[in-house]
């Protein structure tokens, strides 16, 4: 009797994970690799889109030094630095302590509670602006009305002066992140076995040497993650400050970042290759303000 002879693949085995692992590769070649790539090549060109791609032309290091020389870009740089220290450690400051307190108060359902710290973070970043445009308004905003009411305050003018924009921009973002990092913590808190706490309660240790010697070491991983979030979305805030101010920056571009400028660059005055650059130039920051961050993190051996 005779046998049928074994089908030959059509592919050998071997190239089987790449053939499975072919659409995302090749979806991360069109739309992640390719346009970094591009936008490094632009950075050394000097580029004015309404003429073609034909209109490139190569200057090496001037957008650069172009962008190192300009003022705003220095200011957008301040502001954004003041933006992400100023809303950023308040986040984990209050985060951290008001997750300990869910854990403790509420335990394993503490994540019903986080859940309503946690919606801003998930609701339209347009909804929440125009929310606290209508919160901050000089005349009839909430907010004045309250610090009137209880202090006895004149109303402030908080988005149409330098001096109170920032701060404004700043109480947005914290209470808008300040859920994001209280999951977070929380997540953590509840991975720490019970255990610990009670033979810790045995030895005599209160509650400030359960935090201390028991919460905080075990948290260290994960406040190493949050405050590495908060760099990285500080340092490239743009949603917030751009629709609190109109894309403009507020008076005197009191609130301009280094995301908004570069929008501003390139959508505003045509100029990608400086766009590009300063693009470049952040990431280089947050390169090393990541690495900085680490290690001030890395537990020093005894």
């Amino acid at each position: 009797m005779k046998t049928k002879a074994a089908r030959r693949p059509l592919l050998p085995p071997q190239w089987a994970p790449y053939l499975l692992l072919s659409p995302f590769l090749l979806l991360f070649a069109v739309f992640g690799l390719f346009p970094l790539l591009f936008s490094l090549w632009m950075a050394f060109q000097s580029w004015e889109p309404t003429a073609g791609l034909d209109a490139m032309r190569f200057v090496g290091s001037e957008n650069f030094v172009f962008v190192l020389g300009d003022a705003w870009f220095w200011k957008s740089l301040k502001n954004t630095l003041w933006l992400a220290v100023v809303s950023g450690v308040p986040q984990h400051l209050v985060a951290l302590p008001l997750a300990v307190f869910i854990n403790q108060a509420f335990g394993r359902h503490g994540h019903a509670v986080s859940a309503a710290y946690f919606l801003p973070y998930i609701t339209s970043t347009v909804a929440i602006a125009m929310m606290f445009t209508s919160l901050l308004s000089t005349d009839y905003g909430l907010i004045n009305v309250m610090l009137h009411s209880v202090f006895g305050m004149e109303p402030i003018n908080w988005l149409w002066q330098p001096q109170t924009l920032k701060p404004a921009v700043a109480m947005v973002v914290f209470w808008r992140y300040l859920g994001f990092n209280l999951v977070l913590y929380l997540a953590a808190l509840q991975t720490i076995p019970r255990e610990l706490y009670q033979a810790a309660r045995l030895d005599g240790a209160g509650a400030w040497s359960q935090f201390r010697f028991i919460m905080l070491p075990a948290l260290r991983p994960m406040i190493l993650f949050g405050v590495t979030l908060s760099i990285i979305g500080g340092m490239q805030l743009f949603e917030e400050p751009f629709i609190l101010t109109s894309g403009r920056g507020g008076p005197g571009q009191a609130a301009m970042t280094v995301a908004m400028y570069v929008y501003r660059l390139a959508f505003d005055f045509s100029d990608f290759g400086a766009a590009n650059a300063i693009s470049w130039l952040l990431f280089a920051l947050l390169v090393l303000m990541t690495w900085l961050t680490n290690k001030a993190f890395k537990e020093r051996q005894a």
